[in-house]
């Protein structure tokens, strides 16, 4: 068995899917993981927002809009006289959500999930019916009776054991050998839908490659394979061939975006290579990430934006204390607010965390305990690991730098931007 997980760029469009067709026709033994095409998390996100004011007649229009997008490409895609009735029913079920809820804030989480989930069912949907006929025939799988979650929303874990239980039902007996599910998509023990976090389809195939024993997973994008830099960011930006487990984790949670931060540790229990390769070229070699690797060689360069800097000062002068960083770090956890660069003296302590809905709730919290806390918005994190004195030089005396952090191997800053 093999995983191949296509993101939402490599099926914006109908020229995208059958691309898909081209590299999976020859497959047997295929699981494939399938993202919402295109932006369409973005519009349903504004469904959602909409929903959140009240403002039905704001959110029908977004749903028409997602459905005339996905109507074109299946136009394309079969013509203009075909139907997919699984697709005109989910948008149905999404219609009637935001017609019969009665939406409470405390329950943001939940419609969140609920709503943004569309966009995976029915890009797989598209996907499966129009594979079923040109050749490949495929079971569809629902990833929210596979998978498992804790009962979490916006960013769960799996439960991986139950899972397996799960997972291997849902393909029992199938009579193909090749299967279409969503990527970034669970379900919580109330039976409810629950998400993996954003990107989270790369974790959705590492958790299917587990489970199945896979040969190998691919991730295809609409890059070479996995670059020491984002491009954009920083000019000379180079492909790595080969990375090994540890550092594509490091690169993962300073915040590059090639692979998903929970994407690892599942391939990484039973040691099964990850490649990222080239969604316009099959034959490409890509990048490979496995055990096998001593170290990249080329210095890896991540720009984290989206960030927020909290400064907290201890009333009382008692950071020394640990139950002070417990107090500070449960609060952050309960509002789901992840830290990604902490830097402290005896009574002050910084932290780089993850722009949120609740970052002005557990501010409250923090102060009410007895902190006094201030927040920067307008900045960004940057991280070099296996920097050279040259990239030291350049980087590391930036006038904008609020904080800076070295070891022998990663420079770590936080700036303005």
């Amino acid at each position: 068995m093999k995983v191949y997980k296509f993101g939402g760029a490599s099926v914006k469009n109908a020229a995208g899917v059958r691309n898909l067709l081209d590299i999976v026709r020859d497959e047997q033994e295929l699981f494939i993981i399938v993202s919402a095409m295109g932006k369409t998390t973005n519009a349903l996100e504004a469904v959602f927002a909409a929903m959140q004011k009240g403002d039905e007649e704001r959110a029908m229009e977004s749903i028409a809009e997602s459905y005339a997008y996905h109507r074109s490409i299946i136009d394309e895609l079969m013509g203009g006289d075909a139907t997919i009735a699984e697709v005109d029913n989910l948008f149905e079920q999404l219609r009637n959500i935001v017609r019969n809820t009665i939406y409470r804030s405390s329950d943001a989480e939940l419609w969140y999930d609920t709503i943004v989930a569309f966009g995976e069912l029915i890009s797989t949907t598209i996907i499966s019916n129009y594979l079923n006929g040109h050749g490949v025939a495929n079971r569809w799988v629902d990833m929210r009776r596979a998978f498992l979650t804790e009962q979490r929303h916006k960013d769960a874990n799996v439960n991986l054991e139950a899972t397996e239980v799960r997972l291997k039902r849902e393909i029992a007996g199938a009579g193909v050998s090749v299967f279409v599910g969503q990527g970034f998509i669970g379900g919580a023990p109330d039976g409810t839908t629950t998400t993996l976090g954003r990107e989270g389809s790369d974790y959705s195939a590492a958790i299917v490659a587990n489970v199945l024993g896979a040969e190998s997973m691919s991730v295809w994008k609409d890059v070479d394979g996995i670059l020491n830099a984002d491009p954009k960011v920083f000019p000379d930006a180079r492909k790595i061939e080969r990375l090994n487990y540890m550092d594509t984790i490091e690169m993962a949670y300073s915040g590059a975006q090639i692979i998903h931060p929970k994407t690892i540790k599942p391939l990484q229990q039973k040691n099964i290579p990850l490649y990222v390769r080239p969604f316009g070229n099959k034959h490409a070699s890509g990048s490979v990430i496995t055990d096998d690797v001593e170290r990249a060689y080329e210095p890896i360069m991540i720009q984290k934006s989206n960030q927020v800097l909290l400064k907290l000062h201890s009333r009382d002068l008692s950071f020394v204390l640990e139950e002070k960083f417990a107090k500070v770090f449960n609060t952050l956890e309960s509002h789901r607010i992840k830290t990604n660069l902490v830097h402290n003296s005896a009574v002050d302590l910084y932290m780089s965390v993850d722009a949120s809905w609740h970052i002005d709730d557990a501010i409250s919290e923090l102060e009410a305990e007895g902190f006094d806390v201030e927040k920067s918005e307008d900045v960004e994190m940057v991280t070099i690991r296996y920097y050279n004195d040259e990239l030291y030089h350049k980087y590391a005396f930036d006038e904008r730098i609020i904080i800076k952090q070295s070891t022998p191997h990663t420079l770590r800053f936080v700036r303005t931007k």
